[in-house]
């Protein structure tokens, strides 16, 4: 069976690791990244443990929404069936960025949600963000957890591991992985002078609509 293979999307997520790297949103081989190409359905996902300045294109890994091997020689990240659990749920969703960030992660290690506290957070992200429940790295039981806390939200806090954000795509992806890590050091640093302010459920709503009707069009 012939395949119709982008060498383009293989691209973007090598530059997205190094862009991950260096803004300090993971730290090492850690994390995972993933594009669905919405023509074909295929899944384009990062090799395990690859150092992530010396991955190039052809060492992305190519499944499908089954979890087969289409392409690629590498091994596929360890939380394949986490993406892919993500893509088979949420239609709207066709980039995943899985990182161990400092900040949104001490929310995870105490359990905690991160509140609706600032509006671009609110407007691209949701009203908050929740801690799933545990389960171990790599395994069905957290590709579950994690789909659950997501929800309809476009960001979950994987408790004593790190953050999953999804987006349309890998621009608006990144962009929501970097307005979680930023709103969650905000919230931290409130928390320890005050009482952080949270947003109104219908101050919310009317944003998230205004983004969805009018920003930017």
């Amino acid at each position: 069976m012939t395949h119709n293979i982008s060498n383009d999307l293989k691209q973007v997520l090598v530059e997205t690791g190094l862009t991950i790297i260096k803004e300090g949103l993971t730290i090492g081989t850690y994390g995972n990244f993933s594009i669905r190409d919405p023509e074909t359905g295929l899944i384009y996902i990062t090799p395990s443990a690859m150092n992530y300045h010396e991955i190039v294109y052809q060492d992305i890994v190519v499944l499908d929404a089954d979890l087969n091997l289409v392409e690629g020689t590498r091994v596929p990240s360890v939380e394949k069936g986490m993406h892919v659990a993500v893509y088979n749920t949420r239609e709207d969703v066709n980039a995943v960025i899985h990182t161990h960030p400092t900040y949104s992660s001490v929310l995870g290690v105490n359990g905690m949600e991160l509140p609706g506290i600032s509006e671009d957070f609110v407007q691209i992200v949701g009203a908050k963000m929740i801690c799933s429940e545990y389960a171990l790295p790599g395994s069905p039981e957290l590709a579950v957890n994690a789909v659950k806390g997501l929800g309809e939200r476009n960001g979950v806090l994987l408790p004593n591991h790190g953050t999953l954000v999804v987006g349309p795509d890998m621009p608006m992806a990144l962009t929501i992985c970097r307005v979680v890590e930023k709103t969650a050091q905000i919230y931290i640093m409130a928390k320890n002078i005050g009482t952080p302010n949270l947003i109104s459920m219908e101050d919310i709503i009317a944003m998230q609509e205004y983004v969805k009707t009018k920003y930017g069009k």
